[in-house]
């Protein structure tokens, strides 16, 4: 088992590392880690490439904690299963968040934590989803919504009655969420923090 834990955490935390917000970027000839927040998550590539890029950021990191998450599922012993999806999604948002491919710098795991519950936890995912849409359209703060969403996960799936241990881990990811967010708590309540443009608004 400490073997095929290795194993997990070792992919898990490549997948995580893949910089596919650095890697859209500089397909556009932009180095994200200069502009804007400076971070490789789909926000700030949204804010400085459009909505196209941003997206397709999201997705991308979106599916690393997916694949991160999903592929013990099919492989592994069905007894320690739940046990290795959770570490692979932890693995990939530390990978996400400190990127051995640039030098451990890397976005707020939003996205890839997002992508590994909606494979264990599809229905509490989507209730979290619900939550991120009705702050984020009401106020425009991404920072907020996400908090939110996040909190919601462990949340809903106690009151789901999901496995302890899916509980835990999405306690675990909430609280890395909101420690990865808190220079934007602060900019929150001071009233300084960025507002997203309707989409309307945006460059193609």
């Amino acid at each position: 088992m400490p073997v095929t834990i290795a194993i997990v955490v070792l992919i898990g935390y490549l997948l995580g590392s893949l910089p596919f917000g650095w890697i859209v970027a500089r397909t556009r000839g932009v180095d994200i880690f200069e502009v804007g927040s400076r971070s490789p998550g789909a926000t700030n590539v949204r804010r400085n490439l459009g909505a196209r890029a941003g997206n397709l950021v999201f997705v991308l990191d979106a599916l690393k904690g997916a694949a991160a998450s999903g592929w013990p599922l099919l492989v592994l012993n069905p007894e320690h299963r739940a046990a290795y999806c959770v570490t692979g999604l932890l693995a990939a948002m530390l990978g996400h968040s400190f990127s051995c491919f640039t030098h451990f710098r890397g976005g707020k795991s939003v996205a890839t934590g997002a992508g590994g519950f909606l494979v264990l936890m599809p229905q509490v995912t989507l209730v979290a989803a619900v939550v991120w849409a009705l702050l984020f359209f009401s106020t425009r703060y991404v920072s907020l919504a996400s908090i939110a969403a996040a909190v919601t996960i462990p949340v809903a799936a106690h009151f789901s009655r999901e496995p302890a241990i899916l509980t835990i881990a999405a306690a675990a990811v909430a609280v890395f969420v909101i420690v990865r967010h808190r220079t934007n708590i602060g900019r929150l309540i001071n009233g300084t923090e960025h507002r997203a443009r309707p989409a309307a608004e945006e460059d193609p």
